[in-house]
């Protein structure tokens, strides 16, 4: 994929005490990350994404229903937050906030993101493929 999207996920640092956003590949590969966030830091925490979002999603039983699809993971820390959700087909957005971010207003804006992410992703992967079969 030649476009880079990055400056999407600028979008989610709008958000006051939003601090990182990273758009992760279900293989627990970074495919985007806000620049403040160094490569090194975006590969752990891919792959920390990729294996958390798994364990929730194999949790959805806990709920009553075997049927339950996940749709959201939110973890904890003494200094902060870490927002994780789907972002279209085998694809993640994790947002780093610190414990003064109004929850509401970053879950609502990842879900405006994702929606940008996905036409844009989409629209991607059909010039790709219009190219190689060219």
């Amino acid at each position: 994929m030649s476009n880079d999207l990055s400056w999407m996920l600028d979008g989610a640092l709008e958000i006051p005490g939003a601090l990182h956003a990273v758009l992760v590949s279900a293989d627990g590969l970074p495919m985007f990350r806000t620049k403040e966030l160094d490569r090194d830091s975006a590969d752990k925490v891919a792959a920390a994404m990729s294996g958390v979002q798994s364990l929730s999603r194999s949790l959805g039983f806990f709920c009553g229903d075997t049927s339950q699809r996940w749709r959201q993971t939110l973890v904890e820390f003494d200094g902060g937050w870490i927002f994780l959700i789907s972002a279209g087909e085998s694809a993640y957005l994790a947002v780093a906030a610190s414990p003064e971010v109004d929850m509401g207003a970053i879950t609502f804006r990842m879900q405006q993101l994702v929606g940008q992410l996905g036409k844009e992703l989409k629209a991607s992967r059909r010039e790709t493929s219009a190219i190689a079969h060219d």
